[in-house]
């Protein structure tokens, strides 16, 4: 048994400590923020604080990846999820009959078990509560990171904290998009991880309402020329709904008042009639998150060994995609994966091969999130300008291609719900032959949701 401490408690911090305490470990989760999980849903939506999680009232939404992780990794997660009145929803479903064909052996893949951010968190951490070998430490601020030595390649040993030094045979790194680790690695005389970063650039308007879910008219996530929307399910009686913009598109930012919002809702046909609950929030505006891909092997050798970086500790994305969850309780397996095969006696070896294991498994994943970032809020520039966008990228091509056609094809659809769902990367999809017969014809076509182009949507904006 290995002692092992895992500073941060959200979703994968937690999901990481479970799996690792199930192997044998015994795990001790540290976390800044003081206050626990309260007893019931609405009490964790309307009373928990949780300031070091920056958008934990926004919109979010589990993926179908996300549930069958958990379904066969951590089971009682979901029946904790579902006791606490979390959502069922087919992802592929949420279309039209005449989108899908109907049911039919197999959907059940894209069944998806979601909440808002407080119920999820709440319900997860109850469970790693009462996981044999997990502890967890609330109101513990972590100052800088516990080394043997000050040589090129530092090795971690524990954690400074306010209230004194805690040693482990391995440090995990949960601490999310801003976390503090690669400032504690470079003042142990470390060499700072390899960073690749680029403004997102999208912007969120969202609301939170409480009422019957609206039947789905489109994806959650559907596209239009110069915004996106969200349609998310949520719990006990609540669902999401969101505009996504482009940040520097200074012409939608009175999107922030309710009566704009709602006037732009509405001329989108596969939305409007989500306006029909008791808006329970105010509009929530938030952007300015960075996607950002951190490498701690560089040039062939550790950055630090002892330490070893999980979900968004080591690759952040735009969250209207809804991945980072599905992403991170993907990752926290090639963890617990890694530390079983490796073992913790070789501490380079380690690092190494969790590197290796994160590229082959993770990173495809994040690949296709950052370039589809890339190509989305290029497409939109294009669109304020009034020009086409036909970058030449055969993936963005066949994508596209494949987003136009799943309207038509119930094959097809599958296939596109199948990547939005995390469910298979690109290159599996592509992989077929009669698959890529059918998309080419597509190709060039309209891809983007039906409803307001760029100059109905001003004039909204401008009679609200």
């Amino acid at each position: 048994m290995s002692d092992i401490l895992v500073l941060g408690s959200g979703l994968t911090g937690l999901t990481a400590a479970m799996l690792l305490a199930r192997d044998g470990h015994a795990v001790t989760v540290l976390d800044r923020d003081p206050a626990p999980p309260p007893a019931g849903a609405e009490t964790a939506w309307r009373e928990w604080s949780r300031p070091g999680v920056a958008q934990f009232r926004q919109l979010h939404f589990l993926l179908p990846r996300w549930r069958a992780i958990m379904a066969e990794e951590l089971p009682d997660v979901l029946e904790a999820m579902l006791t606490a009145g979390a959502a069922r929803t087919n992802v592929l479903h949420q279309r039209p009959a005449d989108v899908t064909g109907g049911w039919r052996p197999g959907d059940e893949r894209f069944d998806a078990v979601t909440a808002r951010r407080p119920v999820i968190e709440a319900a997860v951490a109850g469970v790693a509560a009462g996981t044999p070998g997990v502890t967890i430490r609330r109101g513990v601020r972590v100052s800088g990171l516990l080394t043997t030595d000050a040589s090129a390649v530092p090795r971690v040993v524990g954690v400074r904290t306010d209230d004194g030094d805690l040693r482990a045979d391995l440090v995990i790194d949960a601490t999310g998009r801003h976390g503090p680790t690669v400032d504690w690695i470079v003042a142990t005389g470390g060499r700072a991880p390899a960073v690749t970063e680029a403004d997102s650039g999208f912007r969120y308007y969202c609301r939170h309402y409480r009422g019957p879910l609206p039947e789905g008219r489109d994806a959650n996530l559907s596209h239009y020329g110069s915004v996106s929307l969200l349609t998310l399910a949520a719990d006990n009686g609540t669902y999401g709904l969101g505009i996504v913009t482009g940040a520097r598109d200074r012409a939608l930012h009175p999107l922030r008042r309710a009566a704009t919002w709602e006037a732009a809702i509405r001329r989108h046909p596969a939305a409007a009639h989500w306006l029909s609950g008791e808006a329970i929030t105010d509009i929530a505006v938030f952007g300015g998150l960075a996607d950002r891909r951190r490498a701690f092997v560089v040039d062939g050798r550790p950055v630090v060994t002892g330490l070893l970086a999980v979900g968004d500790a080591w690759a952040c994305t735009n969250p209207s995609l809804g991945r980072g969850a599905s992403i991170g309780a993907l990752h926290a397996c090639v963890l617990r994966d890694t530390v079983a095969k490796e073992g913790l006696g070789d501490a380079d070896a380690l690092v190494s091969r969790f590197h290796d294991e994160t590229e082959r498994v993770v990173g495809p994943y994040v690949d296709a999130t950052l370039a589809f970032d890339h190509h989305r809020l290029a497409a939109i520039e294009a669109d304020i300008a009034g020009v086409a966008y036909r970058p030449d990228d055969p993936g963005w091509t066949m994508a596209t291609a494949l987003g136009a056609a799943a309207r038509r094809d119930p094959d097809l659809a599958r296939a596109h719900t199948a990547l939005a769902a995390l469910l298979a990367t690109s290159a599996e999809v592509f992989a077929d032959a009669a698959l890529r017969a059918k998309v080419l014809p597509w190709v060039g076509r309209p891809w983007l949701s039906p409803g307001p182009g760029r100059g109905e949507l001003l004039e909204v904006v401008a009679a609200a």
